[in-house]
């Protein structure tokens, strides 16, 4: 198939950006976005001419790292999967694709489609672990944890931290985020021992990066690509009451 990309590039952080029009051709059906992304820079390199900046690791939906807007939409098109994991199959020949990086105050943009996601991490470093000494490694069935507990960890627990809640909230907010992380810890033996303190630090910096604030409008559950649900706000909001009262 042929296809007409309309790609956001921008130099640096300081430069005014702008859309620029290239055309592919004889696209397979049964590529990935990325390889379609990557016959493109064959060529421009082949062309002389500066390639496009993307970001991208495993290429298995595990990352996170492949965050763009594809027409419209956080990682495109389909949902529950990431940009590497759609395939051209899911375009028509002669479509047009518009692709840019992600749209959020907190996430400046870095050259073309590589946004600064930092503040995601520093958030993960102001409470997003386990730091009580629980010993070793011990047997599985050890710590007795109900099933329906350890499912609703484990569902939180499949965030990537792609970003794609910020970028699709109207106030780019990164509820969704903050609640996987908490919920995922807080409902498991090992991290109820921190789990006033985690909670309360993690939303001290999710406000001070300039994160906006939940509007309940689903935007974030409906582009997960993990599909992670907004109970776990609730759940956040919950454990944000009681860490306050504590």
């Amino acid at each position: 198939m042929n296809l007409t990309l309309h790609i956001w590039r921008q130099k640096d952080a300081r430069t005014k950006g702008k859309f620029v029009i290239y055309k592919v051709e004889n696209v397979h059906e049964e590529m990935s976005f990325l390889e379609m992304l990557d016959i493109l820079n064959e060529q421009l390199i082949a062309k002389n001419e500066d390639p496009v900046a993307f970001d991208h690791d495993c290429r298995e939906g595990i990352c996170g790292c492949c965050s763009l807007y594809i027409n419209g939409r956080a990682h495109g098109p389909k949902r529950g999967i990431t940009v590497c994991q759609l395939h051209m199959r899911h375009f028509k020949d002669g479509d047009s694709i518009w692709i840019e990086p992600w749209r959020a105050r907190p996430f400046p943009v870095l050259k073309d489609l590589i946004v600064d996601r930092a503040p995601l991490d520093r958030i993960m470093q102001a409470g997003g672990y386990i730091s009580a000494r629980i010993g070793s490694a011990q047997d599985a069935n050890t710590i007795l944890i109900d099933h329906d507990t350890a499912e609703s960890s484990m569902d939180a627990a499949a965030c990537i931290g792609c970003g794609a809640c910020v970028a699709s909230c109207k106030n780019a907010s990164a509820m969704l985020f903050v609640a996987a992380k908490v919920s995922h810890l807080g409902q498991l033996p090992q991290g109820k021992l921190e789990r006033e303190k985690r909670v309360l630090a993690m939303i001290a910096q999710m406000d001070k990066e300039g994160f906006g604030g939940c509007t309940n409008t689903k935007a974030c559950e409906a582009e997960c690509p993990k599909e992670i649900k907004i109970t776990h706000i609730a759940r956040l909001n919950r454990e944000f009451l009681r860490a306050s009262v504590v």
